[in-house]
Order: structure tokens, then sequence, then C-alpha cells
């Protein structure tokens, strides 16, 4: 009778994990290279909006977005190009050994990369397009008030990363936002200016390009990244290599983890690379992305956000200017009413860290001394800090000002919506409508303790930054030391 009952439990056991593995879309698990429309509606850190009162009018909306769904860059379709002899020659390999090829799947010897003969990469593909066009739409008819008056660049101002997808992102999204407002075509398109930054200079959008004591952090830091992922990839890596009987090495399972993100994400294929990890070994692999967005782009360090401080001031900035104009009675057409920025994940992903998105609140008052958060706990635990939903294909951050009746006090507020929907704001009570005395006093004066040029361009040996030094340490301390669980 024991007996009986022992089969019963695993079998059932059995059944549990394959329906779970049944409702496993390996496309919300691929971190930064996730598609808008998966990433878009995830309920993750989401709250139930706040009832904007109705006589407040939003008066100007700033817009910080990622360039839509893009192809390999061209260092990466050179790694996939190898990667297809790489395959190949493990196939030859066991025949030659003359071991079973029964387990290996039948695609896997004759596998070329969809992009084979491509030299050039990285541009914005026709899925991005459609993913900011579509935005483009959705918030003109979410603000129609804002999007009400003639196009003007001084009104609606459109910047974008010297990048090519990014400034395409932006003409993209601007067709959508400007559809049958001119009188260009059959679609009654029309034109509009969207302006560039030399990289080298944009601290506004590419600071982590300008800041060369982040360049510096991140290139002595990117070894010690890969070491705390590399138990995740040894492990892997030999239980691949067992389940299919071929000799694949920890740079063999992390191309064709990659290959699986670019088929997912890119071309809508699941059942080829994909189906080589388990759905554990596909969370595992999304940890370990997540843990490099989140030491080398996140709350990791605070380095790695307050460098973004730039861009949080022109959000303030054009806020003031928006609520001078308005208290001057300006005729309409004459200021701007939003301002829109397209530019890359590590853009949005420092800009989302200033804001303390997907924090807690003893976590926020962390970031705020600029001290280091725990890392991202390993699956199966849950975690917040998530490249899937924080910085998607697409994924943007909206503030819209609202003002409201004269004899409110106080008179404007702000709004924060993620990927369109509303978000806790740690610095506001966790609600996503706050004051603008509130959100300028609790999220972003605490990060104006340091100037741009003193925090990224200062000597590293100067006094001053000893106190960033140590927070560097604390950092190196904690990649290596055994107080984190690290282990698989």
């Amino acid at each position: 009778m024991a007996t009986k009952k022992t089969v019963w439990i695993t079998l059932l056991c059995i059944f549990v994990v394959s329906q779970a593995d049944q409702g496993f879309d390996v496309r919300h698990h691929l971190s930064t290279v996730t598609r808008y429309s998966v990433s878009k509606d995830v309920t993750q850190n989401l709250i139930e909006g706040s009832n904007v009162p109705s006589e407040c009018t939003p008066i100007h909306l700033n817009l910080v977005a990622r360039h839509g769904t893009r192809s390999p860059t061209k260092k990466r379709l050179r790694e996939l190009e190898n990667l297809a002899g790489r395959l190949k020659e493990l196939v030859r390999d066991a025949e030659a050994r003359k071991l079973s090829l029964d387990k290996v799947p039948g695609w896997l010897g004759k596998w070329k990369s969809p992009w084979e003969g491509k030299v050039k990469g990285g541009e914005l593909i026709r899925q991005g397009e459609d993913e900011l066009y579509q935005l483009g739409i959705r918030v003109r008819e979410r603000f129609p008030s804002l999007f009400e008056d003639d196009y003007h660049p001084d009104v609606y101002t459109i910047r974008a990363t010297q990048i090519p997808r990014a400034s395409a992102s932006a003409v993209a999204f601007g067709m959508g936002l400007f559809k049958e407002k001119g009188n260009l075509g059959p679609g009654r398109n029309r034109a509009f200016a969207v302006t560039s930054e030399n990289r080298a200079s944009d601290t506004k959008l590419r600071f982590f390009e300008c800041c060369q004591n982040y360049k510096s952090y991140r290139k002595a830091k990117e070894p010690a990244v890969d070491k705390l992922k590399e138990p995740v990839l040894n492990k892997i890596t030999a239980s691949v290599a067992k389940r299919y009987g071929l000799s694949f090495t920890k740079k063999d399972v992390s191309s064709l983890w990659f290959l699986c993100k670019q088929e997912a994400s890119l071309l809508n294929v699941t059942n080829q690379s994909c189906e080589l990890f388990t759905p554990s070994e596909v969370a595992l692999l999304e940890w370990t992305d997540d843990l490099e967005v989140f030491l080398l782009k996140g709350y990791g360090n605070s380095l790695n956000y307050k460098m973004g401080v730039p861009l949080l001031e022109d959000v303030l900035n054009s806020m003031e200017e928006a609520i001078k104009a308005r208290e001057e009675k300006l005729p309409p057409g004459s200021y701007e009413k939003a301002r829109l920025r397209f530019a890359h994940a590590e853009t949005i992903v420092p800009f989302s860290c200033l804001l303390g998105l997907f924090l807690h609140g003893s976590e926020f008052e962390k970031i705020q001394k600029e001290q280091p958060l725990e890392l991202p706990p390993q699956p199966p635990k849950t975690r917040d800090f998530r490249g899937s939903t924080m910085a998607p294909f697409a994924g943007n951050n909206i503030l819209v000002l609202y003002s409201c009746p004269v004899d409110s006090s106080p008179k404007y507020f702000v709004q924060v919506l993620h990927n369109e929907h509303p978000i806790a704001l740690p610095g506001c009570d966790g609600k996503d409508f706050c004051s603008l005395e509130d959100f300028k006093a609790k999220v972003v004066t605490p990060h104006l303790k340091h100037a741009f040029d003193n925090l990224c361009n200062a000597n590293r040996d100067d006094p001053k930054q000893k106190p960033a030094s140590s927070k560097l340490s604390i950092l190196f301390g904690w990649l290596f030391g055994s107080s984190q669980d690290t282990e698989l």
C-alpha cells in the first residue's frame, strides 16, 4: 500500500511539473531583450492608478524611452556565425567518438544563422518601428489636450541620441504621435524635427559614455561580474552537455542563450535553441543577465545612476518652465508641452533608479544615502529587479505634470507611468501621483549632491572622492565575499 502511495505521489509531482512547464513562456524571461508587447502589461510593482481629480489638467509631459526591438549588433552577428560552425563541430566530434545522437535535436548540426551574410547590425527592425509607432498613437490618445496644438519643434521637443536605432525610434514615435496631422502622402503625415547632441558630450541621454569614472568602474568590474555568474553557467553547461551527450563549453552555452533570446524576441521562435534549456535553467540564465544589469547599470553601485542626474534635472527644469509659462498666461503654441527623449537601456535603467522604481521603502532610503543594495536573489526566490520589466525594448517612463484648481494646495502634481502604467514611487509614499513639492524634495533633491563633472571626471586619487571609492570597496567586497548567497 505504501509503495502504491509513493508511486501516485511521484506521478502527481511529475504531472504538476509538466503542467507548470507547459505554462512557461520563455519570451517573458529574456531580460532586456524582451519585446515591449510581452512586457508592457506585466503587473510587477504596478499599482491601481490614483484617481486624478477631474478638475486637474495635464500641462506638460516628459518621456524617456528606450529604442525599439533591434537586430543583433555587428559583434554579435559574428558570434552567431561562429556558433553555426561550432555546433557542426560538436556533432562531428560525437559521431567520430561513435556516440549516440538520439538525444541531439535534428536542427542542431544543420543550423545556420538567420543573419548569415549580414555585415552590419544593431538597426531598428520592423517590429521595433511598430512598437514606437503604436506608443506614439497611444500617448496622444491618452493625453489629447497636450497634443492638440499645431506642431512646432519648440512645443513638442523630440530628442534622440546619435545612435541610428534611437533616432529611428524617435521618428517612428513621431509618425504615430502626429498621424493624420499633416498633408504628406495618403497617411497625411507631417515632417517633424529630431535633434541629437554629439555623443561625446550628451550628458543627458548618453551620460554613460561621457562619464570617465563610470567607464573605468565598468571596465574594472566586468571580470568580477563574470566570476559571479560563473557557478550558474558551469552548472547549466554540465547539465546541457549531459542531457544531449555533446561536449558543450561554457562559451557554447552563453552563445546558445544569446541565440535563444534573439530567436524568441526577434523571430518569435521558441521551439529551437530555447528548448535546449529547461524552464529552471532559463530562469537562472535570465538572473545572470539581470545581475549584470543590476551591477553595471542599476542599483548595484550609486555611480551607475548618479551620473544620470543631468537627465533628472532636465525633466524637472522642463516642468518648472511649463509652470512659468502657465502662470504668465502665455498663449498656446508659444511654450513647450512635451519633451520626448529616445535613448538606450543604459539610459532608462539609471533614470528608473533615480526615481526609485522597483524598490521598497528601506531600499529607497539606502540609495539616497548612496549605499549598495543586496544582490537580486537567485531563482526560485522572487525579485523585483528584472530587466524584462525595467528596460525591455521600447521600455519607457512618462512623467506628467498636472495643474489643479487655484484654490487647491498644493497646485501642481506629478504622475509617473512606467511602460504606460502607474507605478509605485517610494518617494511619494508608494503612490504614482504626488505633489510637485514632494517629488522635488523626496525624489530629485537628494540626488543633487554631486555635480556631473565632479562625479564623473574628477581625479580618483582626490581625497574628496574617497567616499565614492569606499562604496566601490563595499561592492567589491560583497562581489567576492561570503555574505551573499550566490551558490546554485
